[in-house]
């Protein structure tokens, strides 16, 4: 597109991967003195706060088109559910590890549009997901013997947020972006309320050590989580997804860093080797499918 600027678009990602283990680390740290239900409230009750003045200064309102409300809704279910696993395996695994087990997305994603919307996947591409699966497997095995299931739960991530991704492609067509954020916090922000207030099963999930730092941590993730989720969607304005795709895996160096900074946590051997294999399995699919779009928009038109 003439209007592309691609560095913007990579310094944008690229602000992305930072903040979104960031945000993640902050969730780590209140772990141990907020409760699940709190974290995941507060992360999306501060998205609507920061976001709706957004939308009304853009001169827009909440109406959405027809037909758009129930996938936005199925989209919010989806997030909140994707978030409160992550920040529940985020209490057992470290950070690395955690998000180095949810890039199996990728590869989910593949399948899905190979089994369920009927879209073409090559033999190629099967076998990279394959390679991935197995990397993937690596970096669970160790965590699971010293945890047990919770492990699993970044599994539940990567397929909670592929169905997000995909519903996020059939909403994104028809709303703006920071609109869709916007809704998507007030949405998330009604459903969890009553959940937590009236359903007595859930009290264990509303508990809270209340002290300034806790407070001020809370409202960094929810500033951070919603930056993040921005930068991204802004990353795409400006440059295209094959050029942005590699970049997301940086989140898992990144992730490492801060989880060795802040919690002393690095991957084991074998978990540091299913890291680089599922990496480069991911990596593979996306430079793939960069080239074949090369040679299919090089290819000359059918007379």
């Amino acid at each position: 597109m003439s209007d592309d600027r691609p560095f913007l678009g990579v310094m944008l990602m690229l602000a992305f991967c930072v903040l979104a283990p960031l945000g993640d680390s902050i969730a780590k740290l209140l772990g141990g003195a907020v409760a699940l239900g709190v974290l995941v409230l507060v992360r999306f009750a501060l998205q609507a706060a920061i976001l709706l003045p957004l939308v009304w200064w853009n001169g827009q309102g909440l109406r959405l088109p027809k037909g758009v409300l129930g996938w936005t809704l199925i989209r919010t279910v989806l997030h909140i559910l994707g978030i409160g696993m992550m920040f529940s395996a985020l209490r057992f695994l470290p950070l690395a590890d955690a998000i180095a087990i949810a890039f199996v997305m990728p590869f989910i994603m593949l399948l899905l549009g190979y089994f369920v919307m009927g879209e073409h996947v090559g033999a190629q591409r099967l076998i990279a997901c394959a390679v991935g699966f197995v990397g993937t497997l690596l970096v669970i095995q160790p965590n699971f013997v010293a945890v047990g299931y919770p492990a699993l739960l970044p599994l539940g991530v990567a397929v909670i947020f592929a169905l997000f991704m995909m519903v996020t492609r059939r909403v994104a067509r028809d709303v703006d972006p920071i609109k869709l954020q916007a809704i998507s916090g007030i949405q998330a922000t009604l459903i969890l309320l009553p959940v937590l207030a009236i359903n007595p099963a859930t009290r264990d999930l509303t508990s809270i050590e209340v002290t300034p730092q806790t407070w001020m941590l809370l409202g960094i993730l929810g500033i951070i989580g919603t930056l993040a989720h921005l930068f991204m969607t802004w990353s795409l304005r400006f440059a295209p997804a094959s050029t942005l795709a590699p970049m997301q895996y940086l989140e898992i160096p990144f992730g490492t860093a801060i989880g060795w900074l802040l919690f002393a946590d690095l991957p084991n051997g074998l978990a540091a080797i299913g890291i680089c294999v599922t990496v480069a399995a991911g990596l593979y699919i996306i430079l793939r499918e960069r080239r074949l779009s090369k040679l299919s928009a090089n290819a000359p038109a059918a007379v």
